[in-house]
């Protein structure tokens, strides 16, 4: 073994606790260090495969330009999501604890790890400072959506550096990709797009001499239990056939079992005689079936206080608490378990949907589940003994006597069945894998058929791009399609929330507060938000209906835009489609939820919006009433006055006793809104300014990008606020002194302040011509400083809107010819350093701004008490 390789061994250990297998070794040494990696790796369940966030740190740190700073996990579950999380936390803890680390990985300050859902989610760190590692975890519908620069439940404001992050500088990791062969497509598109190819929508790419290539393009790597068949792909070497670790796992032993029943209807009631066998044999039994329906009739029949569901559609916050249950637990390696929670004894049971068949850490002793087609079934199956550590673990298969239904589906399941009978009864990976090598064909005709999936052009890509139109928009269809692909076979769902403002925003108030935005101010995130079928949404708003005709719904599209109906328009007047792929929020006063599940007989529901923490449990954001201070830290970003009229038609003593002022919060590390205006203190301009540049110089010499960039965003980050100098940005701050200038206003000095419409950063566009170090700038590097100025609050992708591209210091028709040079700067450049390179350069003076707050808000160097 070579000093390469046992230095390896040695950090992969002290990150991890394991020792790597011949596979790990293999991709770190013939691949990672590289700076290179297999389009397609095809590995057994059960053999590590999330070790590849060690093997990527390790790669990274060993010096190689070509290994991307960032890894994004893309996974088809939201319960898969914590687990990686879990996994990238322990390896961070590792590293900063062990002495032995620090000598191999002092490069790094730390890892940034972020995850796109859950209660504790979306950790900002990870673009706060683009030049150091991050791991970011999220469900595949949350990462390609933010590379499309669309991001589910993020601003206009935040798109373009969700989409800079994700789709430059970073590897991309498709675990389970078998499974989502649309996402799989949009990534070789994209990473086409980005090496300067053009496309008019058919499948390949054709390079364009005058189109650049993107800075740093997107790589990715799938990851898959079964073969797909296509092309070469990465896999066990002779080495891990004689490893005594790999041998126990593919050679785990698991008996199939095959039940058949007569009807559909029988289903449930078979499975939960087959998991009743189990019992008193202190048994962990997970029960997987196809519908929802079938898990709650078994959940339900089996013995209580001994049974977990898995589903998204439970609510995440709620999910993410049964993940810590004692039950759960017992599913969990002995490593990966809470060691706050003592695991339940006895015989347990975890009954799931499609959550709990893919790339979870779940074990089972055993499992019961219905029939789906072959590359589910192998998802499935390894779910059992999943270590090979248990012993009489038997697999029991419910199918149907004859197949009805979709052709296409059931011929596949028909199939499945034929070839999992030929097993002889062995479960086990060595089996399957013995039975795809000598049944290639067979196998990959018992594969679900494919979704029809759109295809992409230049025309979809820029239309994305624009992410300043933040309404619908001709010619820009909705992301989701091109993520999931569109089947037939599988129906359309609808994610439901509850929030305050539904109950307390009606009638002329909408006016004044639209519901858009306060939907950007304070953004849905997951764990706000169950998903069902839409079928089964629709059946439960009709009873909440029947109780509260009048409750208003907020129908959510994917562009942002809100229709504001009331739950009798909705379910009498409007089709059903209407909520398909949509969001509705409802307003806690109608219930509707039990359990973390959608009920429409249920009374009882709550707003869980501000329960966003920080991993120290502290509070991300918060809505106060009238005087009530948000917690240290937190700044004011929008007052809602519910009782506009009051104060002309009751006296002092009893408008006192009125709720009327609704205070939004949020600590500046939320990093939601672009934070231009408040902070918890005032912050003196000249202290920010300098803030932003010391960020900005920390985080380019860092990054191997060119000297003219490097001299173009720093002369950005110089002058970016100059337009906060204007007397009308001061007076919208609240700021009366005029020998002060201020960058952010404390969070109670603007609350009726000016409401005047007007953009700091369009003012900048104007001064920073007449600095000298933009000046000394050559041509194009100068237009790349105006558009950085101009897009750094989200605006300039590609226009300012017509109310916001006014400067009182400037004669009307010098800022229309500002103005109408933004669009035109913004399609050159872009076309220059491609859709995600440029909004990569815009993204390095958010994220200098961005760190530049969050230390103004942890310090006290504010501005002068005088304001």
């Amino acid at each position: 073994m070579s000093a390469r390789d046992r230095g390896f061994e040695t950090t992969f250990y002290e990150l991890t606790g394991f020792k790597p297998l011949p596979w790990q070794l293999a991709l770190y040494r013939d691949w990672f260090v590289r700076g290179k990696f297999p389009p397609s790796c095809t590995l057994p369940t059960g053999l590590g495969k999330t070790a590849v966030v060690a093997i990527w740190l390790i790669a990274l740190a060993n010096g190689n330009k070509n290994v991307p700073r960032r890894l994004a996990y893309a996974v088809n579950r939201h319960t898969i999501v914590d687990q990686i999380t879990e996994e990238a936390e322990k390896i961070r803890t590792n590293w900063l604890e062990k002495p032995q680390l620090r000598g191999v990985l002092n490069k790094f300050r730390s890892l940034a790890i972020s995850t796109l859902r859950g209660t504790f989610a979306e950790d900002p760190a990870w673009s706060a400072d683009p030049s150091q590692p991050a791991v970011i975890c999220g469900t595949t519908d949350m990462i390609g959506s933010r590379l499309l620069f669309s991001g589910h439940g993020l601003t206009f404001k935040s798109k373009p550096l969700h989409a800079a992050f994700l789709g430059q500088d970073v590897l991309v990791v498709h675990d389970d990709a078998q499974l989502e062969p649309a996402f799989g497509k949009l990534l070789h598109a994209v990473a086409r797009a980005q090496r300067g190819g053009r496309s008019t929508g058919a499948d390949e790419y054709v390079p364009v001499r005058a189109r650049t290539k993107d800075l740093y393009p997107l790589r990715f790597m799938e990851l898959n239990s079964v073969s797909s068949g296509d092309g070469p792909s990465f896999s066990l070497t002779a080495a891990d056939e004689r490893n005594p670790i790999v041998k126990k796992r593919i050679g785990a032993k698991k008996t199939i079992a095959f039940h058949e029943i007569e009807e559909e209807r029988q289903l449930a009631e078979r499975a939960v005689e087959l998991a009743e066998l189990r019992e008193g044999v202190d048994r962990a039994v997970i029960v997987i079936m196809r519908r929802l329906e079938d898990v709650e009739r078994i959940a339900a029949k089996l013995p209580q206080g001994r049974v977990q569901i898995l589903t998204e559609a439970m609510r995440g916050r709620e999910r993410d608490q049964s993940l810590r249950s004692q039950i759960f637990q017992r599913f969990l390696p002995v490593l990966s378990r809470d060691p706050e929670v003592t695991p339940a004894a006895g015989t347990v049971y975890l009954v799931c949907t499609r959550a709990g068949e893919v790339g979870a850490n779940l074990s089972g002793d055993d499992l019961v589940c219905d029939l789906a087609t072959y590359e589910i079934m192998v998802r499935r199956l390894g779910r059992a003994n999943r270590f090979g550590d248990r012993t009489g673990t038997r697999i029991e298969i419910v199918h149907p006597q004859k197949f009805d239904g979709d052709e296409r589906m059931e011929t596949r399941r028909a199939r499945t069945l034929a070839l999992l009978k030929s097993l002889d009864g062995d479960g086990s990976p060595k089996a399957l894998a013995k039975l795809a090598k000598s049944k290639s064909e067979a196998v990959l005709r018992a594969f679900g058929p494919l979704p029809k999936i759109p295809k992409t052009s230049d025309i979809l890509l820029d239309s994305w791009a624009l992410t300043s139109l933040s309404r619908n928009l001709p010619g820009r269809p909705p992301v989701t399609p091109f993520l999931r692909g569109v089947s037939e076979w599988e129906s359309p769902t609808t994610q439901v929330g509850w929030r305050d403002e539904v109950t307390l925003i009606t009638g002329d108030l909408t006016v004044a507060n639209d519901p858009a935005c306060l939907i950007e101010d304070y953004p849905l995130k997951s764990f706000e938000l169950l998903r069902d079928r839409s079928e089964r949404v629709f059946k439960s708003l009709r009873q909440l209906a029947k109780r509260h005709p009048g409750g208003n719904v907020w129908i959510i599209d994917e562009d942002g835009s809100i229709e504001v109906v009331t739950l009798r328009k909705l379910t009498h007047d409007l089709k059903k489609e209407r909520i398909h792929d949509r969001v509705v929020l409802l307003s806690p006063a109608v219930g509707g939820l039990r359990d973390g599940f959608l009920d429409g007989a249920a009374a009882f529901a709550n707003d869980v919006s501000s329960e966003w923490r920080t991993e120290n449990e502290r509070r991300r954001r918060q809505r106060l009433w009238d005087e009530q201070g948000g917690d240290d830290g937190m700044r004011l970003i929008r007052t809602i006055d519910l009782r506009p009229e009051v104060e002309e038609s009751v006296g002092s003593a009893k408008l006192a006793s009125v709720r009327r002022l609704w205070n939004w919060y949020e600590s500046p590390d939320a990093a939601d809104n672009d934070g231009s205006k408040t902070a918890p203190q005032a912050v003196l301009w000249e202290k920010h300014s300098a803030d932003v540049v010391r960020s900005m110089e920390n985080i380019v010499q860092r990054l191997p990008i060119s000297a003219g960039l490097r001299d173009a965003v720093m002369v950005a980050a110089r002058h970016h606020d100059l337009g906060k100098q204007r007397r009308i940005f001061q007076n919208i701050l609240g700021n009366r002194e005029s020998s002060v200038l201020l960058a952010k206003a404390g969070r109670r000095t603007n609350a009726f302040g000016s409401r005047e419409i007007y953009r700091h950063e369009f003012g900048s566009l104007a001064d920073v011509s007449h600095q000298p170090d933009f000046a000394r700038l050559k041509a194009d590097l100068q237009q790349l400083v105006l558009h950085v100025i101009a897009a750094h609050h989200g605006r300039g992708r590609p226009h300012f809107s017509p109310d916001e591209a006014f400067d009182p210091d400037l004669p009307f028709g010098d800022a229309q010819a500002l103005a109408d040079a933004v669009p035109r700067r913004f399609a050159r450049l872009q076309r220059r350093y491609g859709r995600w390179g440029l909004a990569y350069l815009e993204s390095l003076l958010r994220a200098a701004d961005y760190t530049a707050g969050a230390r103004a808000a942890s310090t006290d160097e504010m501005a002068d008490s005088r304001v």
